[in-house]
């Protein structure tokens, strides 16, 4: 099935992922990074299962516009899995219970590292497998089989893209119906992973695994169009830390305007109105709120 190539931008809260919603993106993404950053911790798997859990469960909620409307699909982040293969499977079912549309888990040791760092360190490709093979069977044993486990190998910058494809490849047969390639470095690289995707098998389905393009800032790619990513068989691309980095230049802005002049007045142009604000959240003050 041609289902085009999504863009997912990263909602690291409720009202993010309203304002995600309202500009009509067809789905939202959750971010470890961004998750961890907006809790005042660096993304090295600090957090718990049930912390992501709970940011998952916020963005799905926030993302209905409207009584009885439907949520964004959700992908999240998972990192590498809370902990071995039993882990992995709970993973599953709290993100599923949580609403989130599927998941992805990485192949490094942990504590992880940001995937456009150097000094990354994988797990053994077999290892990796088997907790996608866990994944996978979990999502079977609900009653959601079309939740997607996406499987992310950061191989391309530890050992090199023949090991990243080689991976991938393995993932998929483990049951990863999608596949994340961290960290490569240009548009030819994206070209070969995707073309090397198109002879790869997910188990259980006989056909090719969908593809993920990470578009975070200021690491080792550089910004792609989503029409480029879909010319060359891309069907998701994440945006993930994106509207955190956004929002976070502005607070700083106004703090340093405050801290200074002792008033946030010069910056009331560029701040969100009380209108404005409660006309995302779907609000009209002394009128009950409850379209959830």
């Amino acid at each position: 099935m041609d289902v085009g190539c999504v863009m997912a931008p990263g909602a690291f809260n409720g009202l993010t992922a309203r304002a995600v919603a309202r500009h009509g993106f067809q789905a939202a993404y959750v971010s470890g990074a961004a998750t961890s950053a907006a809790a005042g911790v660096p993304d090295v798997g600090l957090l718990t299962l049930d912390r992501f859990a709970a940011a998952v469960r916020e963005v799905v909620d926030g993302s209905k516009l409207s009584a009885g409307a439907p949520a964004l699909p959700v992908i999240a982040d998972a990192d590498t899995g809370f902990g071995e293969e039993e882990m992995t499977r709970r993973t599953v079912v709290e993100y599923q219970h949580a609403g989130a549309a599927g998941l992805h888990l990485e192949d490094q040791v942990f504590p992880k590292r940001c995937g456009h760092l150097d000094g990354k360190t994988l797990i053994p490709a077999e290892q990796a497998a088997s907790r996608i093979e866990w994944a996978a069977q979990a999502a079977r044993d609900t009653s959601d089989p079309h939740f997607i486990i996406c499987a992310r190998t950061d191989a391309r910058g530890v050992s090199g893209m023949d090991d990243a494809i080689e991976r991938a490849t393995l993932y998929a047969k483990a049951g990863a119906s999608m596949i994340f390639p961290e960290g490569l470095n240009d548009e030819s690289e994206f070209e070969t992973f995707a073309e090397a995707m198109r002879n790869a098998t997910v188990a259980d389905t006989g056909r090719p695994p969908y593809v993920l393009a990470n578009m975070t800032e200021f690491g080792k790619t550089p910004m792609i169009p989503r029409d480029r990513f879909a010319e060359i068989g891309y069907h998701l691309v994440i945006f993930p830390v994106s509207t955190l980095r956004i929002a976070m230049k502005a607070v700083d802005g106004l703090l340093e305007t405050l801290a200074a002049e002792g008033t946030v007045e010069p910056t009331l142009g560029r701040m969100q109105t009380r209108a404005e604000l409660y006309d995302l959240l779907g609000y009209t003050p002394g009128e009950p709120w409850s379209f959830r």
